[in-house]
């Protein structure tokens, strides 16, 4: 890939070029022409230009970066070159880079590159920004310090239900959970409450694909796929979901929904602990402390009918 600038009077533009295809200008970046400033100004200006084309191009890093998220976050050097449209190699390369900067990392058993940690700080950065995080922090704090275990909110992402924000106490107990953490649908409270209260066809497919490779202990809770909506339902009554052992053995955690102004589920705030401590059941304090948690926040996304249910 070559780079064409154009240097006018009262712009400057850098135009991406295939070697390839050598007629056609890829993408573009103009901006003023610097006319203050150091003698290397110009050149300054030039190099940022043709520092953002690149960036921009599709099978630039940041190309590959989109495309290795739309492959759903992992994917073979074969697979992203497509993707891209570009050769192995020099799709390689870009990858090289990429994981000198940790935006991806490469698995060692599969050799599929996979969005590295500094890619998902700068996806959870963003989505840090969304409404539930702000209005659910102030909620989280204190739930956590009331209940003693370990609370977080999460959001859907992509590939499910995704913990943004998490508090844990000081002796926390030991799970695998952490920022960034996606959990199931069917397995986890958080998960029940966004398939049995969101919206869509989209859920209840990826339900039945984790029903699917259930574990013997799990067929034993949801015996067959129609269980599904029984439980969903079930949810949908209480107005909160709850689960003992069953993601992780010897813990219990319990989920209620944050929900918009028109009523829509943006978010699920969760409580988890070790089951010998916290009791997730219907009726508990616990449960009762998170719903009304989880409702303080609806009321302040402008959802009115924010009463906590138990």
């Amino acid at each position: 890939m070559k780079a064409c600038v154009d240097i006018g009077g009262t712009k400057v533009a850098v135009s991406l070029v295939h070697n390839d295809a050598p007629q056609q200008l890829g993408h573009r970046r103009a901006e003023p022409t610097a006319k203050t400033g150091a003698n290397d100004a110009l050149a300054r200006q030039v190099a940022a230009l043709h520092a953002g084309a690149a960036r921009a191009a599709p099978d630039g890093p940041f190309g590959q970066s989109q495309a290795l998220a739309r492959l759903g976050g992992a994917a073979s050097l074969t697979a992203l070159a497509q993707a891209v449209d570009e050769s192995t190699p020099k799709v390689h390369r870009y990858l090289a880079s990429m994981v000198e900067e940790g935006l991806v990392t490469q698995e060692a058993a599969s050799q599929r590159y996979v969005l590295g940690p500094e890619a998902i700080h700068i996806g959870l950065s963003a989505l840090r920004q969304c409404e539930p995080i702000r209005a659910g922090e102030p909620a989280l704090l204190r739930l956590q310090a009331e209940l003693g275990v370990t609370c977080f909110i999460a959001v859907m992402g992509n590939l499910g239900p995704t913990i943004l924000r998490i508090e844990e106490p000081p002796l926390a107990v030991v799970v695998n959970v952490r920022a960034g953490s996606v959990l199931p649908l069917l397995w986890s409270a958080t998960g029940q409450v966004f398939l049995a209260l969101g919206a869509g066809t989209a859920l209840p497919a990826q339900a039945r694909q984790e029903w699917a490779l259930a574990t013997p202990r799990q067929r034993a809770v949801l015996p067959e796929p129609a269980a599904i909506d029984a439980l969903c339902q079930q949810v949908r009554v209480q107005g909160f979901a709850s689960v003992q052992d069953l993601l992780l053995p010897g813990i219990s955690a319990a989920a209620a929904p944050l929900r918009r102004h028109d009523g829509a589920v943006v978010g699920a705030l969760t409580a988890l602990g070790a089951t010998g401590g916290f009791d997730a059941r219907p009726g508990g304090d616990a449960v009762g402390r998170l719903c009304a948690a989880a409702a303080s926040v609806s009321a302040q996304l402008g959802f009115l009918n924010a009463s906590p249910q138990r």
